[in-house]
């Protein structure tokens, strides 16, 4: 498989300024017109010039987003995945983005840029790769792995399920989940790292190769299906520095003056087992990476007293980058004493938000550290990689222009870090200083942030819990009297397939191309449709399918009040599929009733119970761009109190089945046991506002995917709905573990019984056999039967097969139960 790399001349500390080449220091001038006025002085280049070769300005970039401003990689992948284009077509796609993504970084004078952080999938899958750690089904025999082997691991075939997909941290990216054992044989196997880099420096560019560090590498690995759960995944990394080692050489070889390490698994609570395999893993490293300056990157929290006394001691590491956003706290452990001789990568623009940075203040804070660490010592940088937001903010037209006004993307990212760069080596642009001092200043005045009455709302809930008034067994009991489902009752998750057609008609509709009667006409059509197949399908709870909506997320977001949208501001969330975060800037309220009327209009169409779908006020504060001028859980309780006036909404519409999704519920756990207690009280204290005041012959569906759920099942079981549909199949049902383990879960429960995610379509038999797997577990009168997550993504040649054997299964598994009566 062909794999590219980044592009840009980048000095690196050692290098001597008045060696930077004249075109490198074209594009840093280029980049400083954005920012001054030459007119102001016409000498102005001269003396900037002069101040540059006599102080250089670092500046460092974690990583960048690698789907484009268009989401070209996206639509490039999906072709070629349908067999519509070339592997050489997808890679001059691939090729192409980097190279745009290399001169916009250059251009905006970024000194370190970070080669080896785009990926066709996601960047652990490309570190499994690396080190030849395929699973045996996928057939491998050796050799460079190619795109035959590298999709079907990420997304599974016909013939193979995909390897398990997990959160990334706390936050919504995905990666593929390593499959390790005792017997992996360990090989160098994609040479990914090494090319890209060389691509890069054919066009000119020193790139800081990134690497996913040996360590973290396996802390977010698991064991392979028939290993010991308990197998010590560490005890492999003797077997992975090697590869690590010949990776290294061959940098070292091409000319890789920096590499970068990501450990991000250090901000986690480590055991002292654990910080000693980073030790010894550099230590075995130092030699290999002799000649060469080390960055280990760490990113999205603080990072323990325990921990920063080992990573500063590391052998064979240079520099140290700590994210100073989220991980404030780190700033005293760096003042209580820093090396002296390493460098210090404070990363003080957040990567994980859309807010324009506060200049003044991380000014402030690097003027601080460069007292502690040394003038020549201290580079400005990134929280963590801008993967997590959106790309640029010159593609949005129609934004707002105030809002805008207080908004950074990853492109105006970059010249925030440059701009604190010239700041910290004294060529400050006032005139960039001020404006961004007036949009903040702006935006703490503006009369669109606050609503006094939603504000005194959510102040007074604090006074409560919020439970339903009756047990949850009582209420499934009178829910069954109502409802009369059969043993092992059948559903879906929420969204059916989107055609292109769809997406079309809502394109239109929105762009006022076709009037509101067709768009209702047809979207009524859609619905019956859907509607009609599960009745066909003899599925016994229906879902009206969502063809209304764009995003789980945005669609409500778009009828609350102090949402404003984006019309790029895409996000990857894991292999071709990208989000688009609403922005919360403001007070949330709901004016008016947001699903009722399709709800409604699809439950008139059918006998059966047909299920009103909301999504969750922390899932939708977990998949929006924050604000931050307030505690996050104050704007969930006000996000709470808009949906649970759905919910009541919805009842005395005569839905008797509501289901709210709360997905992101796990994402948003914090990294450190101490603080995980504080957000799963509010977290599911918000869930709990929304259905407090409905009857109890209303049954509360709740959805979760893509986490590990079994370290909080406990507050799983504290949200008190009645029934909760959850991801197992494609994390080879994990979930089942905990119950095995004896937690008693009286509410009902949905694990998945096949993977979404991948175009495979599972037999009858295979999951008859998952559902006798759970039944060994679960009460037969709690347990759900339906799909990992929700079908939107897939086609109807894949769902119409997929549901048809789920349905078959579940009868079998009915006629099974009832003979041993």
């Amino acid at each position: 498989m062909r794999r590219l790399s980044p592009v840009f001349p980048t000095p690196s500390f050692s290098s001597s300024p008045f060696l930077i080449s004249s075109s490198t220091f074209l594009s840093f001038n280029s980049s400083i017109s954005v920012f001054t006025n030459p007119s102001t002085n016409p000498r102005g280049n001269q003396l900037l010039r002069f101040n540059f070769q006599i102080r250089t300005m670092a500046s460092h970039i974690v990583g960048y987003p690698r789907m484009g401003p268009k989401r070209e990689l996206k639509f490039a992948l999906e072709s070629f995945w349908d067999g519509k284009s070339s592997s050489e077509d997808l890679e001059k796609v691939a090729a192409d983005l980097r190279s745009s993504i290399w001169k916009q970084m250059a251009d905006a004078g970024i000194k370190y840029i970070p080669s080896n952080t785009f990926s066709y999938y996601d960047q652990v899958l490309d570190t499994t790769a690396m080190l030849g750690a395929v699973p045996p089904r996928y057939g491998w025999n050796g050799g460079e792995i190619g795109f035959d082997v590298y999709f079907p691991m990420a997304r599974g075939n016909a013939s193979v399920p995909a390897m398990e997909m997990t959160k990334w941290f706390d936050t919504n990216y995905h990666y593929i989940v390593p499959e390790l054992g005792p017997d992996v044989k360990f090989s160098y196997a994609s040479r990914k790292a090494v090319n890209e880099y060389k691509e890069a420096k054919s066009l000119g560019v020193d790139t800081v190769p990134v690497l996913v560090g040996p360590v973290s590498f396996l802390l977010l690995s698991k064991a392979a299906k028939g290993v010991e759960k308990s197998f010590p995944l560490l005890s492999l990394i003797d077997k992975i520095l090697p590869v690590y080692k010949e990776v290294i050489a061959e940098l070292k070889a091409a000319g890789a003056s920096w590499i970068q390490f990501d450990e991000p698994t250090l901000v986690k609570d480590l055991n002292s087992h654990q910080l000693q395999a980073f030790s010894h893993a550099y230590s075995e490293l130092e030699s290999s990476l002799s000649g060469l300056n080390v960055l280990t990157e760490t990113y999205f929290a603080d990072v323990p007293a325990e921990v920063f006394k080992t990573v500063t001691t590391l052998k064979g590491v240079t520099a140290l980058g700590f994210d100073l956003v989220r991980g404030s706290k780190t700033l005293d452990l760096i003042k209580s004493g820093f090396p002296s001789e390493k460098y210090l990568f404070a990363g003080v623009v957040d990567g994980r938000n859309i807010w324009a940075n506060n200049l003044a203040s991380s000014l402030s804070t690097l003027q601080a550290l460069e007292n502690l660490v040394g003038k020549d010592r201290l580079v400005v940088s990134t929280s963590c990689s801008l993967l997590h937001t959106a790309v640029d903010l010159v593609n949005e037209t129609k934004l707002d222009e105030e809002i805008k006004s207080w908004l950074a993307f990853a492109a105006q990212k970059l010249v925030e870090v440059n701009a604190l760069a010239k700041a910290l080596a004294g060529q400050k642009d006032e005139a960039f200083f001020s404006a961004n001092a007036a949009a903040r200043t702006s935006r703490k005045s503006s009369p669109r942030v606050t609503n006094e009455a939603v504000q005194k709302a959510a102040a007074a809930l604090k006074g409560s819990d919020h439970r339903r008034a009756t047990t949850v067994s009582a209420r499934l009991e009178a829910q069954q009297k109502k409802l009369n489902l059969p043993a092992l009752p059948t559903t879906t998750i929420g969204s059916f397939p989107q055609t292109l057609e769809l997406r079309k008609v809502r394109r239109e509709y929105k762009a006022n191309k076709i009037s509101e009667e067709a768009y209702v006409k047809y979207i009524t059509e859609e619905i019956s449709k859907v509607v009609k197949l599960q009745e066909e399908l003899d599925i016994d709870v229906l879902v009206h399918g969502e063809p209304e909506r764009n995003d789980m997320v945005e669609y409500f977001g778009e009828q609350l009040s102090g949402f404003a949208f984006t019309a790029n501001g895409w996000v990857q969330s894991y292999g071709s599929r990208c989000v688009k975060p609403p922005i919360i800037y403001g007070d949330v309220s709901r004016p008016k009733p947001m699903t009722v009327f399709w709800s409604s209009l699809a439950q008139n169409m059918s006998k059966h119970p047909m299920k009103g779908m909301l999504t969750g006020p922390v899932t939708i504060l977990n998949w929006s761009f924050v604000r931050d001028d307030q505690p996050r859980f104050e704007t969930c309780y006000q996000i709470a109190l808009a949906i649970k006036d759905e919910v009541e909404d919805l009842e005395k519409a005569g839905i008797n089945v509501i289901q709210i999704d709360e997905a992101a519920l796990r994402e948003g756990l914090p990294l450190r046991k101490s603080e995980e207690a504080f957000y799963l009280n509010w977290a599911v204290h918000s869930f709990r506002i929304t259905n407090v005041g409905v009857q109890d012959t209303t049954q509360i569906h709740t959805h979760m995917c893509y986490s590990n759920f079994n370290d909080i099942i406990h507050s799983i079981i504290d949200m008190d709905a009645d029934v909760i549909t959850i991801e197992n199949s494609r994390s080879d049902e994990k979930l089942l573990s905990v119950f095995r383990e004896g937690v008693t879960y009286g509410a009902g429960i949905g694990p998945g019984v096949y993977d979404i995610h991948s175009p495979r379509i599972p037999s009858t038999e295979e999951i008859a056999d998952r559902i006798s797997k759970m039944l060994a577990v679960l009460d037969t009168n709690i347990l759900w039967v339906n799909p990992d997550c929700g079908l939107k993504t897939r086609k109807y040649t894949e769902v119409n097969p997929a549901l048809s054997n789920m349905v078959a299964a579940a009868k079998l598994l009915r006629a099974q139960l009832a003979s041993k009566k």
